[in-house]
């Protein structure tokens, strides 16, 4: 659950510490070393201000999988290497794998893409060449799989982006649409950016009381305004789809659900923010033209009028979405290069599937949809998927790239197919918590 945890504020100091001289993020260089596999010859170190992973099995096939990783949080300074998750299946087939901590934390996708290339020229001098490059990441890691891929087509036979968040800036107009409709059906008013400890203190729980139908009851026992609420957000975070009922309850309890203590704040808590980035010059999030609707029905109900006529209104700053080229946020075009297959989870509400949708729909204008598969799972957590999951779409991804295979996906566009019972079913092996079982 790392990767979910977005409002950290952590000190660390090490006297083995390697500091960035620009920045107060260090690498911990004791924590570096890891054992091989069998077969294997691992590798670590720190270049480019980046703390870096490598494994190379014994009888390398010649090819390489990167692993991206996934946001680390606000304010932690400490830079660290996540393991591919596949990294014990890939050493038995043959393929060598290379990670980075990237030299930033927060959400710094071009960070993250700069880093990823210097580890490519790392790897190359440390074993050689490779035959072929898969880019495979997670959460923001997949943000930064379909920028890399995009920006250096050249260099990358096929692309996995995990849970990603393909459609760049939807996640953060995601959590700006939850907590500008929560304050407005729950105090008749709305405002952003909030102040942070009158948000959590006063007006928090006064949205939920004003929403629950008896106290003490959300976010399951809801009145008309909550479930108002409820259906916007399952609407603006991907459409009508099996199991939203536990996405919400799930996502409405974190953190605090492991502990048993109550309601959690973890999607207010995202509201926090004032959507500027340490290094972006301007706003992130906007709804300037967004239509909010309580149900699926396209025609505007007088409640509804009323309710997006009186809703705060944030635009983008100007120099905050830039089609080309490399900024924090860099915008995803869609224009695939190569083949791209992507997992999620439909009950997802930090990086909600409404990514996968925007992801399809940019990379249908721009007519690559033959080198696009997308892949619907039954969980409701974020990156929450079994080794299975994994592997079978990453050999299915290897199998197109090698033999053109192209294999089967979830379509995303489809209303109607995301709102069936099944949706999610094909690709979904094994259990998964919080009430995600298909039917029969």
């Amino acid at each position: 659950m790392k990767t979910l945890m977005l409002l950290i504020s952590i000190a660390f100091m090490s006297f083995t510490a390697t500091t960035n001289a620009a920045s107060s993020y260090f690498i911990d260089q004791t924590k570096l070393p890891f054992t091989a596999l069998p077969g294997a010859t691992a590798y670590w170190g720190v270049h480019t201000n980046a703390g870096y992973h490598i494994e190379v099995p014994d009888d390398w096939n010649g090819e390489l999988v990167v692993w991206a990783h996934g946001f680390r949080g606000f304010g932690k300074t400490e830079l660290t290497v996540d393991d591919h998750p596949m990294r014990h299946f890939l050493i038995a087939q043959g393929y060598a794998w290379a990670a980075s901590s990237y030299s930033r934390n927060d959400y710094d996708v071009t960070t993250g893409v700069q880093d990823t290339l210097a580890l490519l020229k790392r790897f190359n001098g440390i074993a050689a060449k490779p035959d072929k490059i898969y880019m495979t990441g997670l959460s923001m890691g997949g943000h930064i799989t379909a920028v890399i891929i995009e920006q250096f087509p050249k260099l990358f036979a096929g692309a996995m982006p995990i849970c990603g968040a393909v459609g760049d800036y939807e996640t953060f107009d995601f959590v700006l649409d939850f907590n500008l409709a929560a304050q407005q059906l729950g105090t008749d008013t709305s405002i952003f950016p909030v102040e942070p400890f009158t948000y959590v203190t006063a007006t928090v729980p006064s949205i939920k009381a004003n929403l629950e139908s008896a106290p003490n009851t959300w976010p399951v026992g809801l009145n008309q305004q909550g479930e108002n609420l409820k259906n916007l957000v399952m609407l603006h975070s991907g459409g009508d789809r099996p199991n939203f009922d536990s996405a919400w309850f799930f996502w409405n309890n974190f953190a605090e659900v492991e502990s048993g203590t109550g309601p959690g704040n973890f999607l207010f808590d995202l509201g926090l923010s004032d959507g500027v980035m340490p290094r972006n010059p301007g706003n992130t999030a906007e709804n300037i033209d967004v239509v909010y609707q309580f149900d699926t029905n396209p025609e505007l109900s007088p409640e509804e009028q009323a309710f997006n006529d009186s809703i705060f209104r944030v635009a983008l700053a100007p120099q905050s979405k830039n089609p080309n080229g490399l900024s924090q946020v860099p915008v995803i075009n869609g224009n695939l290069p190569i083949p791209v297959l992507t997992m999620h989870n439909i009950g997802d509400l930090f990086v909600p599937i409404k990514n996968e949708i925007a992801y399809a729909t940019k990379v249908k204008q721009q007519g690559k949809q033959d080198l696009l598969v997308t892949r619907a799972y039954r969980g409701v957590m974020h990156c929450d998927f079994t080794a299975n999951e994994m592997v079978s779409s990453f050999l299915d991804l290897v199998d197109w790239v090698e033999n053109g295979n192209k294999p089967a996906g979830d379509d995303f566009l489809d209303a109607n197919n995301v709102a069936a019972d099944d949706f999610g079913c094909q690709f979904t092996y094994g259990n998964h918590p919080f009430d995600t079982a298909c039917p029969g």
